[in-house]
Parts: C-alpha cells; structure tokens; sequence
C-alpha cells in the first residue's frame, strides 16, 4: 500500500507509540505536549543533532544533520538526526559528489547506553525511508548515546523491518479511528510528563471526553 502525502504520520512517532500508544495518541490525536526535564534535555540534544547548516565534506564521509526523509510505503516524514555518507566502491551517487557512497543514519539519545525497542524501531523507519529514497539497501545504522558518547550499531534484520511496517500499520489504524487508546498504568507512568494529563489510573479513553464529562460538575 501507498500513502498520500496528507496521510503521512510523524516519523518519531513511532517511537512514542512503541513506549505508550496512549502517549503517542495524546501527543498526534489530542494535540497535547507536556515537558518534563528528560523532554527537555532530550530536545537540545537533537536541535544540537539537526543543525541543518552543519554539513562535514571530507574525502571519504559525507556527515549531514537533519536530513529530511518520508516514505510513501510506510506513509511517514521526518528528520534523521545525522546520516552519515561513507565513500564505497559500489553504492549511491550524490548530486554535487563524484563516486559512490553506502548511507548510515544514526539517532541521538540522551539514554546511558541501554537500548530499547522503540528505539531501534525509530532508527529502522529512518533506514527504511532512506533505502526507499535513495533506492538503496541500508543494513545497519547506529544509537548513538548522549550521556556516554557511544554508539551502538543495531543491524536492520528482515524481522525488525516486518515489525516496523506492523507498527506504523497499527498506527495509522488509530489516527484515523481518532480514537485514543485506554490507560494501560506501568512502571514507567509516573516517570511521563503526561502522567497529569494522561490520568492513567482512569478507565476512560480520551482525556477531552473525560474532561467534558466532569465539566457540569464544576458549572
């Protein structure tokens, strides 16, 4: 299936969803945004990462930060956070660059090493766009993590690509339904900078709907 551009969701998003579909629909269905220290934090590492004006051109790498990518395939738009443009003896052309280049995206986190799943799916989705934009193969990319300046390589294997096309899937099932999943309270809740906003400990689907229920109460 292909997707029009009015129907592409947020790249990133799929990270939000793969940690909490409820976040995630709070977030792209409900219009809401709530900061807490780890957001913020998060979100000057990656205005640091997309600095659009800082492109590295040596002889053999090609560095550009917030590289604009979508794929029709998975119907999503975004940004890499730096993909890097290695010199290869058989790969891509670049406009502007003579002989070929391999492409390796990389996405900046503020984690201490420990890697998760909505993590490498997020990278995944970056590589499949790229792969779809360049008509590439890309086999592998890499988290690159803030508070101990490493990377970590993760291989983009053939069943953590089926597992990005299920999620995004599932995702736009959900954004066109409208409707927000229920509260599902973890470990990880009281941690949300939603956690005010999402009311986890509710059985209700959507906090608008919950919100205009109680407004009599207060009239």
């Amino acid at each position: 299936m292909a997707y029009e551009e009015d129907e592409y969701l947020k790249l990133s998003g799929i990270q939000h969803f793969q940690f909490c579909p409820r976040q995630w629909a709070l977030i792209h269905i409900e219009n809401q945004w709530v900061d807490n220290f780890l957001t913020i934090d998060g979100q000057l590492i990656h205005k640091r990462a997309h600095n659009e004006n800082n492109v590295e051109i040596s002889d053999d790498l090609i560095i550009v930060r917030g590289l604009r990518v979508a794929s029709r395939d998975l119907g999503c738009s975004g940004e890499c956070d730096v993909v890097e443009f290695h010199r290869v003896e058989k790969g891509i052309t670049l406009p502007g660059q003579a002989g070929y280049w391999s492409v390796f995206p990389i996405e900046y986190k503020r984690g201490k090493g420990d890697l998760n799943s909505a993590s490498m799916l997020q990278l995944c989705a970056e590589a499949m766009c790229l792969e779809e934009m360049f008509k590439t193969n890309i086999p592998s990319g890499a988290i690159y993590n803030n508070a101990i300046r490493r990377r970590n390589v993760i291989t983009f294997s053939k069943e953590l690509k089926i597992e990005v096309r299920r999620v995004f899937v599932k995702m736009h099932e959900i954004y066109l339904s409208g409707t927000t999943p229920k509260p599902d309270l973890r470990k990880g809740c009281h941690s949300c900078s939603f956690y005010d906003s999402c009311l986890p400990t509710l059985s209700h689907g959507d906090v608008k709907s919950y919100m205009d229920s109680r407004t009599g109460e207060f009239e």
